[in-house]
């Protein structure tokens, strides 16, 4: 009979608590890189109309960004029907890591004038402009969307990328480093 070793079975115990990204919703994602230049423009005209009807001050909107980025060092903006963010939050969730989840709606067309200002300033956040969301900033940086994170989480990168910013473990919040002493 064959010995295992407590790394063996530790290593078993990773495994059936990992999180595997689902294949369906990543073929879908990598497929919408084809429709960017038409959501780009449907999103700045979008913005446009109801921002301006509703003054939304683009200045603001991205302050407001900037502002969530520092407090968050894991934060995402989601629409709340989409497959895309629910496949992203599912992963984050699968993460002992904290997270902060904005959902600017629940799908692009529902939005108002500043969720619509607000998905035309993500998209300056990376590169070529996707006005897709999901949009995941991880210490301070936005790493892209769902496709990016999945990527990650399958490469087992996830985790050191979360750690190396410094992203709080969940429930440690506002817990001293010392409280495991129990100094009550």
């Amino acid at each position: 009979m064959k010995s295992f070793s407590a790394l063996t079975i530790l290593s078993v115990i990773a495994l059936a608590d990992a999180y595997f990204p689902n294949a369906a919703v990543g073929i879908a994602a990598k497929g919408m890189g084809l429709l960017k230049p038409i959501f780009k423009l449907e999103a700045e005209i979008q913005a446009a109309a109801l921002g301006g009807i509703s003054k939304v001050d683009k200045d603001e909107v991205i302050s407001e960004i900037n502002d969530l980025k520092k407090k968050n060092k894991a934060l995402i903006y989601t629409y709340g029907l989409s497959p895309f963010s629910v496949e992203a939050r599912n992963i984050l969730e699968s993460t002992d890591f904290e997270f902060t989840e904005v959902e600017l709606g629940k799908e692009w067309f529902l939005l108002g004038g500043k969720e619509s200002v607000t998905r035309v300033a993500l998209s300056e956040e990376v590169e070529g402009g996707a006005t897709s969301l999901p949009k995941i900033f991880i210490g301070g940086k936005c790493i892209g969307g769902c496709n990016e994170l999945a990527e990650l989480a399958k490469s087992g990168e996830l985790a050191s990328v979360l750690l190396d910013a410094k992203v709080p473990k969940k429930g440690s919040v506002g817990k001293s480093p010392f409280s495991f002493f129990n100094l009550n």
